[in-house]
């Protein structure tokens, strides 16, 4: 007897299910927000993530299966990339859905913000026109590898880290306008507070570089 291979509609749905599957873990959705600056090693991933190499290794293979990343090696390194950009909006779009619905998780984001009015209230070509113009400093907090991968127009790369013993380069009474990996990423609100403390006028914007792409926006690389 032939057997039939046509695939039911329990198959379709199956297939979907596998992306929904490997977006089940907190860390999983953290390791696609870090790739959504650039492709890095999976050293780099755990480090910056918080895991160490086995686990790390283990959820990027979970991903990898659901075609969410790629990889190519160079020489004893393996460097992980998404898969399309459409994997980063994916993440954000699920961020956002999350937040429209999840009374606690815009809670949790009002807890952590450590200046109520750190928000900058520019709109996204505002700001755009007047880096340009000079009228505002727009400084990139993330590590140089993540800025070089992808920045916004006329940005300055100051990695958190840096940024009390740079601050000397920063010109006095300009406005500076802070950024990250996006609204989850507290690194530009550290940013500001240091720069705060110093006397600077800061604030920062909650759009990372995949956001605005998301937005049609340019970015540099």
């Amino acid at each position: 007897m032939k057997q039939n291979l046509t695939p039911t509609r329990s198959h379709l749905y199956e297939h979907v299910a596998r992306i929904g599957k490997a977006l089940s873990s907190p860390k999983r959705l953290e390791l696609i927000e870090l790739l959504a600056q650039g492709e890095l090693t999976v050293d780099v991933l755990a480090q910056r993530s918080g895991m160490d190499i086995r686990l790390t290794s283990a959820h990027l293979r979970a991903l990898r299966e659901a075609r969410l990343v790629e990889t190519r090696r160079d020489g004893k390194f393996i460097h992980y990339r998404l898969s399309g950009q459409d994997v980063a909006e994916l993440w954000m779009n699920l961020r956002e859905t999350a937040e429209e619905h999840l009374v606690e998780l815009r809670v949790a984001l009002e807890q952590m913000a450590m200046e109520p009015d750190a928000l900058s209230s520019e709109n996204r070509e505002s700001l755009l026109e007047k880096a340009r113009n000079g009228d505002i400093v727009v400084i990139d907090v993330r590590p140089g590898d993540e800025f070089d991968s992808g920045h916004l127009p006329h940005a300055r790369s100051i990695p958190l880290g840096e940024l009390e013993q740079r601050i000397a380069d920063l010109p006095a009474g300009k406005k500076i306008v802070a950024y990250c990996r996006g609204p989850f990423c507290l690194m530009s609100d550290e940013a500001v507070r240091l720069l705060r403390a110093r006397g600077f006028t800061a604030h920062k914007i909650k759009d990372g570089v995949a956001e605005w792409l998301k937005r049609g926006m340019p970015v540099e690389r």
